[in-house]
């Protein structure tokens, strides 16, 4: 994986359109990216490219979104990188839940543009 600026982003997204969109607005930004496109394959991909940061989707084939950051915060190696929750979930309860087990912050798709997502990545990542 290239890195630009030094820093990496795991997007967990299962659309493919919002998967290639993201991609490649991250990486005008100067940000390498890889992609999981499923809770299955999310933990392992962190596992091999420990991001600087994770761009997780809740609704996800297989293990959910939910499952996927109970298990990078349960994992010692894994539990500091920042994830922010970029979802169409948007009930209290889920945005609670996703607090709870370790979210950074919580973007409800259909109110954030990929400007938004961009200006949180960078503020989270210092750039």
């Amino acid at each position: 994986m290239d890195q630009v600026n030094g820093k990496k982003i795991l997007i967990v997204e299962d659309d493919e359109f919002l998967r290639s969109l993201t991609t490649k607005r991250l990486e005008k930004e100067g940000y390498a990216v890889a992609v999981a496109v499923d809770g299955e394959s999310a933990v392992s991909a962190v596992r091999d490219n420990m991001p600087n940061l994770i761009l997780l989707d809740l609704l996800l084939p297989g293990v959910n979104g939910f499952d996927v950051l109970e298990k990078l915060k349960a994992d010692e190696a894994l539990k500091s990188i920042p994830v922010i929750v970029f979802s169409n979930l948007g009930q209290k309860e889920d945005i609670d839940k996703a607090n709870s087990l370790g979210a950074d912050d919580f973007l409800i798709k259909a109110n954030f543009t990929l400007d938004d997502v961009i200006g949180k990545i960078n503020a989270k990542l210092g750039k």
